[in-house]
């Protein structure tokens, strides 16, 4: 906030949250932007919104060393009850999605795995540098990509003999997920549930086996998911643990919740945490 000429003075601060820490919740999101918006508040520094995100990835960058993407913080930040946020880091453009999963038949439920979510030291950046060397590659030949969100699937397998293997399907999967999320947008819209669980297990495979993101434990509460008969679930987060999201139609619910966590137990002696989500306003004065 000082780097961008905010004026910062002492101040008294307690903080406390229920957000659980390396659970891939994005605890560490929701602090920098909680922090930023009092601060900006209270002094009077005048940032907007977007701005404000932006300290808070700039906190992760410089301080944390993650190169992590704005989509937490933004999502901390604006946050809206009741509703999804699709966001376009490319223009900073977004839209709400009418999300109201209990008044159609479904619940959404976390399955914590236990297994510490640690992204600073997860090959996170390692990634970022695959979808970077890939999106240069693709640009060589189509200059008007600057980044994977413009590439399409054919302009990946146009280069795909000039990046590694590895470069590849961590660029397949950001171009794959790219349209899921459009697709997933358009079936909201529709309150088309079913198939917004369908585009989730596809989410699951590809951060597994395309970005490999997840662990064995995220892929077994995913396959028990499967076998259960839940409507989708995915990796919740960025990976390596952490929890899985799982649309779970309510009158199986319950059921569903007690089989996986016996079943968790026997395969790993770990007995793992059970959140139920409410999708609520951002970052705000109370």
């Amino acid at each position: 906030m000082i780097k961008r000429g905010g004026n910062i003075v002492g101040f008294d601060t307690v903080f406390a949250g229920n957000i659980p820490l390396g659970a891939g919740l994005s605890s560490s999101a929701a602090l920098e932007s909680t922090f930023a918006f009092a601060l900006n508040e209270m002094l009077n520094l005048n940032f907007d919104k977007f701005e404000l995100a932006k300290i808070g990835q700039s906190t992760e960058h410089n301080y944390v060393g993650v190169k992590c993407g704005i989509m937490d913080q933004f999502a901390s930040l604006f946050g809206k009850a009741g509703n999804l946020i699709r966001l376009d880091t490319k223009d900073m453009s977004y839209n709400y999605f009418p999300f109201d999963p209990e008044k159609h038949g479904y619940k959404l439920v976390l399955i914590n795995t236990m297994v510490a979510h640690e992204l600073a030291s997860s090959a996170y950046n390692k990634r970022r540098e695959s979808c970077e060397n890939a999106a240069r590659t693709i640009a060589k030949n189509h200059p008007e990509v600057k980044f994977l969100r413009d590439a399409s699937m054919e302009m990946l397998n146009e280069v795909k003999t000039d990046i590694s293997e590895e470069d590849y399907i961590r660029a397949q999967y950001v171009i794959e997920e790219t349209e899921r999320v459009l697709q997933v947008s358009k079936l909201l819209e529709e309150n088309r549930y079913e198939e917004v669980g369908a585009k989730m297990y596809e989410t699951h495979h590809g951060m597994s086996k395309l970005y490999e993101v997840s662990c064995e434990e995220l892929d077994y509460l995913n396959d028990l998911a499967k076998k259960f008969g839940v409507t989708g679930s995915r990796v919740m987060g960025g990976g390596f643990g952490g929890c899985t999201i799982n649309l779970v139609k309510t009158d199986l619910c319950e059921s569903f919740v007690e089989k996986a966590k016996t079943a968790y137990f026997e395969k790993f002696n770990i007995v793992p945490e059970i959140y139920d989500v409410v999708i609520s306003d951002g970052a705000r004065r109370l």
